[in-house]
């Protein structure tokens, strides 16, 4: 049996809502002659203690009967370990060792699942209430779904929700080759397709649930689930916001990698890149700043117009 909130240790006292003192709905009998499938989720995580519990809490307290929920440290120097060790009862695995990064401790997770269905949490996201039944409910009733996402919310470093992820969309692919507008926290697919796309890059350290994505969605297309499903943490020490310039050229590798050459987002890093140099080789005075202002209308027809002719007409 799922674990209750009078089963998981009591939250701290300033802690209240979901998924603290709040649980999530008992999930829907299934069709007559079906059950629920076995869902795994695998949590990646390095000294995130300040938001690892509401992420365990957020899983552990969906009320979902064929759970199987496995949490990779990365050897934190925090407090997080003192926390898995809180919820061992209700895990089906944990470590905490060193490894090569997010997707690697991923990749470790997926190595030890069991389930039918397969998801990853980031030690700051959480799952929204009655996700786990929403997502379980809908590959029963639809079995030729290989992958399935949702709609998700911003959250702040309090667990506050501060806004909706408006850019997710129903499936376009070639929109997705260009951007990705599937939150990944709120993604689920079948083992087998993992099992036949392979794991995560482990050299992508920014992209690397956009590049499985849209390895994923050229053997399968995804369903697209409007129903909130997940929550995605804002703050300042996200990792999406950190990497600058190398962030921008794993983005535009995985653009051109999938895309191909001619995509709006390879283009523009390259255009970006190009001033970028300028800028080490003359600073920030008048020349650049005429460089800069020759290049705005190209960066604009590229990102602007070149995109919305090509992928939304």
């Amino acid at each position: 049996m799922p674990p209750g909130l009078e089963d998981l240790p009591a939250p701290p006292d300033s802690r209240t809502g979901w998924p603290w003192t709040d649980a999530g709905p008992v999930p829907d009998p299934t069709p007559a002659g079906s059950s629920l499938p076995r869902i795994s989720i695998v949590t990646p995580s390095y000294n995130q203690a300040a938001y690892l519990e509401a992420t365990i809490r957020s899983v552990l307290l969906q009320g979902y009967p064929e759970l199987e929920y496995i949490v990779i440290d990365g050897g934190s120097t925090d407090s997080s370990v003192e926390i898995l060790r809180k919820y061992e009862p209700w895990l089906a695995y944990w470590t905490s060792e060193p490894d090569r990064g997010q997707s690697d401790a991923v990749n470790k997770g997926f190595a030890r699942a069991t389930g039918e269905i397969y998801a990853w949490l980031n030690s700051d996201d959480v799952h929204e209430p009655g996700a786990l039944a929403e997502v379980g409910r809908y590959f029963v009733r639809t079995p030729d779904c290989r992958i399935l996402y949702g709609r998700g919310s911003y959250i702040d470093e309090e667990g506050r929700k501060t806004g909706s992820c408006d850019w997710i969309r129903p499936f376009d692919r070639r929109l997705f080759l260009t951007s990705n507008f599937i939150l990944q926290p709120a993604a689920f697919w079948r083992a087998d397709l993992w099992a036949e796309v392979g794991a995560l890059d482990v050299d992508c350290h920014w992209t690397m649930d956009w590049d499985w994505l849209l390895r994923a969605t050229a053997v399968t297309r995804p369903h697209f689930l409007p129903v909130e499903l997940a929550s995605w943490r804002i703050g300042p020490e996200i990792k999406t916001r950190s990497g600058g310039e190398r962030r921008r050229a794993e983005i535009a590798a995985v653009s051109k990698r999938h895309g191909g050459r001619l995509q709006p987002t390879y283009l523009v890093y390259q255009l970006d890149r190009a001033l970028w140099r300028v800028s080490e080789h003359l600073g920030d005075g008048l020349v650049f700043r005429l460089v800069r202002g020759l290049a705005t209308p190209i960066r604009w027809l590229l990102k602007d117009k070149l995109w919305r002719r090509r992928y939304q007409a």
